[in-house]
């Protein structure tokens, strides 16, 4: 790793780095490839810090991400809090490096799609920015517990299609009109799973998109695959096409960032919420003119607060009206099933037996082929009440 130079970027470090292949990426040829890393604003010795990947869009590249990082507005997804490390990659440099994997979405240029890109198996784009990753986590203080990923357009496609793939690296995600989702349903296999294919448990999910964006194209498939495999998922659209400037986004859809993903941990258990009586129809693929804002699982909130061999507690409840100040009509109940993922402790064999008590509800309930245990249709407040499961 060649460290090109230094700079001072509002106060932060900014480091430029350079680097060759590794062989094991798969790269046909040899090529250079560049980072930036910015470095937490009052670094202190023997703190740790959460680090945010920045995957940028195909009309950017570090340099123009890092200069659209300098003013707000500009790209909002791209700045990082003062108190964190940034890797911002590139993939511009070299043209065979798209994030999406070069899957072509709709509204995509000709030749953008290639066979060896479809499928499970990473490709070479993929695995050098997993080694990227891991240089700054093995070379910097940064909490391994609170590694996040962001991307805007192709980013957003690139964040989700690697970063989905890798809950064992990334706590939490937040995609800003994806192009490509495709990206994520081939990596995860989430419909056609070959035999053998395992993932961790995908980091909590923030989607927002626009149906008459072009490039939103096959949001149906991500989250049809995302229902069925009782993944996470928090989604948001509204006609603000393909928009990337927080304040007039807010102006179509003000919940988008109500919900604070970057205050996931790694090892956090969390609840996936599937069926809930509050979701919004999905207007892909048959409304894509629609003018309605519209989100998914937006406005629930837990807190774990037991995970033992025997016992699991978590509290659930809804976003109540103080806490975020918006146009929306907040619900007063939602009901859901409630499959709870990222549990340390309390593992479960396939088809074993659980108990649950929810309120004035219990059950008994059997984990599924994979282990994890589901409840079924929980009413949940904006009274914070203790889903308990027990062996």
């Amino acid at each position: 790793m060649k460290v090109e130079n230094h700079a001072s970027f509002f106060g932060r470090s900014l480091e430029m780095h350079s680097h060759g292949v590794d062989p094991e990426w798969g790269y046909e040829k040899p090529q250079t490839d560049s980072f930036a890393l910015i470095r937490p604003k009052d670094e202190k010795p023997g703190e740790l810090y959460p680090l945010f990947v920045v995957f940028h869009s195909a009309g950017h590249d570090l340099y123009s991400t890092i200069r659209c990082m300098q003013t707000e507005g500009d790209h909002d997804i791209y700045h990082t809090p003062d108190d964190s490390f940034a890797l911002v990659p590139d993939c511009r440099a070299n043209m065979n490096d798209w994030w999406w994997g070069g899957i072509s979405p709709e509204g995509a240029e000709e030749g953008m799609s290639d066979p060896r890109n479809y499928g499970t198996e990473l490709r070479p784009v993929e695995k050098r920015i997993l080694a990227e990753i891991a240089w700054v986590k093995d070379n910097c203080p940064v909490d391994p517990e609170r590694v996040y990923a962001v991307g805007n357009s192709m980013g957003g496609s690139g964040c989700l299609g690697i970063g989905y793939r890798h809950g064992d690296i990334f706590a939490g995600i937040k995609a800003n009109v994806p192009a490509g989702v495709v990206h994520t349903v081939e990596r995860c296999a989430l419909f056609d799973r070959p035999e053998g294919f395992t993932m961790p448990d995908p980091p909590v999910t923030v989607d927002y998109s626009s149906p008459c964006d072009q490039w939103s194209g096959g949001h149906e498939a991500l989250y049809r695959g995302i229902f069925a495999r009782k993944y996470p998922i928090i989604g948001f659209w509204g006609p603000f096409g393909h928009a990337n400037n927080n304040f007039e986004i807010a102006k179509i859809n003000d919940l988008i960032h109500s919900f604070d993903v970057f205050s996931i941990r790694l090892h956090d258990p969390y609840p996936v919420f599937s069926n809930a009586s509050t979701d919004d129809p999905l207007p892909w693929p048959d409304d894509r003119g629609s003018n309605d804002n519209g989100q998914v699982n937006a406005f629930f909130r837990w807190k774990t607060l037991a995970d033992t061999e025997e016992d699991f507690g978590i509290e659930l409840r809804l976003l109540r009206p103080d806490e975020w100040e918006s146009r929306e009509t907040f619900p007063e109940t939602s009901v859901a099933d409630v499959s709870l993922r990222r549990r340390q402790a309390f593992l479960l064999r396939p088809g074993e037996r659980f108990f649950w008590e929810y309120g004035d509800a219990s059950g008994e309930a059997e984990a599924d082929a994979e282990g994890l245990p589901t409840v079924p249709r929980v009413t949940i407040t904006r009274t914070p009440r203790v889903l308990k499961l027990h062996k």
